[in-house]
């Protein structure tokens, strides 16, 4: 019983309690897997292999949560949930709006990249997808390496297939990457994301990778907030391998930073998570009480 309820609450608590300190106040909670991870992970190891003791049945350390679940009282939502309900739909059809105010590709890549990383890209699957169908048919020819690399990325993750030859046009003539392009450290962390887009045999993405990873480690001591912790993180998880909820978190504290955000996409963005996170914390408080029951 122990082993499930760890299993369970380690996989939705982490983005449940990840971001109380960003937008709940008073509703933070304790983090008890920093100091028993390594023995959560040991058992749910020797369990995936069918270790036991011969001759007596499998034994769990207890859950690290206690009883926390089962106790906890979900706080109030500074807001009435239904009024914040009732405004997510009046945000989501102002995001529709933006969609159809976006006549050029590089301005619905960016519409598209900042919903992703918000968290709210399952709002808008229909929007999303015709911009990316127009973003492939219609010619493309922009010299800037950021814009490139972001369609890139975005056609990849969305199972299009885009040849890493749009890359060329960022090499000497000897193949290599030219050395001007580590002037644009928003740029090569966007190739740095892409290339990790990569299938079994394209060397040119490794190569890409390796040449970019080096010129942002190089420069992470000179770069401003909020891009020098998308740096320090993407090095650390590359943002294709990276829990996209927890990358949520992160991006929603640094877009307000970005003088040009868009506050209708933050507002939306902070009400979604607090919505989400609210109805996260119930479930684990029922899910808790039926494994303990039995009734699981």
């Amino acid at each position: 019983v122990s082993f499930m309820i760890n299993l369970i609450s380690s996989s939705l608590a982490t983005t449940a309690a990840a971001g109380t300190h960003v937008l709940f106040k008073g509703c933070r909670l304790p983090c008890p897997w920093r100091n028993n991870l390594a023995n959560t992970a040991n058992i749910y190891f020797m369990a995936s292999r069918g270790a036991t003791t011969p001759g007596k049945p499998s034994s769990f350390e207890p859950s690290v949560w206690g009883d926390f679940f089962i106790n906890y009282e979900p706080q109030p939502l500074q807001s009435c949930e239904e009024w914040m309900r009732v405004r997510v739909i009046k945000l989501k059809e102002e995001v529709c709006m933006l969609f159809k105010g976006c006549n050029r590709a590089v301005r619905k890549m960016m519409l598209v990249d900042v919903l992703q990383h918000l968290g709210l890209d399952h709002h808008f699957e229909e929007q999303i997808n015709t911009a990316l169908s127009e973003i492939l048919e219609s010619e493309f020819s922009s010299y800037n390496l950021h814009d490139v690399a972001l369609r890139f990325r975005l056609l990849r993750e969305h199972g299009c297939w885009i040849s890493p030859d749009v890359f060329d046009k960022f090499k000497d003539e000897n193949g290599s990457l030219r050395e001007d392009i580590t002037k644009e450290p928003r740029g090569l962390l966007s190739l740095y994301n892409a290339a990790h887009l990569l299938v079994h045999g394209e060397t040119s993405l490794e190569e890409a990778i390796a040449f970019a990873r080096h010129h942002l480690k190089s420069m992470r001591g000179s770069l401003k907030s909020p891009l020098a912790k998308q740096v320090k993180r993407a090095l650390h998880l590359p943002l294709p391998r990276t829990y996209r909820r927890v990358e949520t978190v992160h991006f929603i504290s640094e877009y307000k930073e970005d003088e040009g955000h868009n506050p209708i996409l933050l507002e939306l963005a902070k009400l979604d998570f607090n919505l989400h996170q609210h109805l996260h914390l119930k479930e684990l408080k029922s899910m808790t009480k039926q494994v303990v029951e039995g009734t699981f």
